[in-house]
């Protein structure tokens, strides 16, 4: 029992991360409805742990559930940009100071990668793949918080960001230089610099905001 209960949770929670991605990525439109059954066929994974899922998500403010009606994407609103924003820029600088000093080797050895990849990028490169870089940047710095209720705040706030990013992303002139912002924010926290590193995440929390809002003129 439960060892049926354990494989549950594992599966929601595959089912969970397949389908946040796609949410966040706008790979499932704002306002689309949610087909469970579609998804438990697609993932392999029978209709509970999707369900499971689809709970979590709701949680996140990334679906929403009506009665007798089904389970959307939920909208992206531009109006949630300010309160977003006035949470990461509290949010970010302090993982930024907490990564720079708790870096592991393991970790390093990744920030070094990451820095390297973002050298490389190409701006002619599909704007999906930029994107995707974009994500893993944040993602890795959260990774080393040792703070799990704080990486998951963390996280919540930054798909909700990277859903408005997406919106706007057709009018982004530069998408590649603002994922190059990332590299001296990266070389910071490599070089256990906390002052620096936390400056430089609050610098670029504010960059985003004023992107965005740029977009939209």
């Amino acid at each position: 029992m439960v060892e049926k209960e354990s494989q549950t949770i594992s599966l929601a929670q595959r089912a969970y991360e397949t389908i946040r991605h796609r949410l966040i990525m706008l790979d499932i439109a704002p306002g689309e409805a949610i087909n469970e059954a579609a998804l438990s066929a697609e993932l392999e994974v029978g209709r509970t742990p999707v369900r499971e899922a689809l709970k979590h998500l709701e949680r996140d403010h990334l679906v929403v559930s009506f009665p007798r009606r089904g389970t959307f994407a939920s909208n992206v609103d531009i109006t949630d940009l300010a309160a977003i924003s006035e949470m990461r820029v509290v949010l970010e600088p302090l993982a930024a100071r907490r990564a720079a000093a708790n870096l592991t080797p393991e970790l390093r050895e990744q920030f070094a990668d990451t820095i390297t990849a973002i050298d490389e990028l190409d701006p002619d490169d599909d704007p999906r793949r930029l994107m995707e870089r974009d994500l893993d940047v944040h993602r890795l710095i959260y990774s080393a918080v040792e703070n799990p209720h704080l990486k998951e705040s963390l996280v919540r706030l930054d798909d909700l960001a990277t859903r408005i990013w997406c919106l706007v992303l057709p009018r982004i002139p530069d998408v590649t230089r603002h994922i190059r912002e990332h590299t001296d924010l990266l070389k910071a926290v490599l070089a256990g610099d906390e002052d620096r590193s936390e400056q430089l995440a609050a610098e670029h929390v504010r960059e985003f905001e004023t992107t965005v809002r740029g977009a939209l003129i």
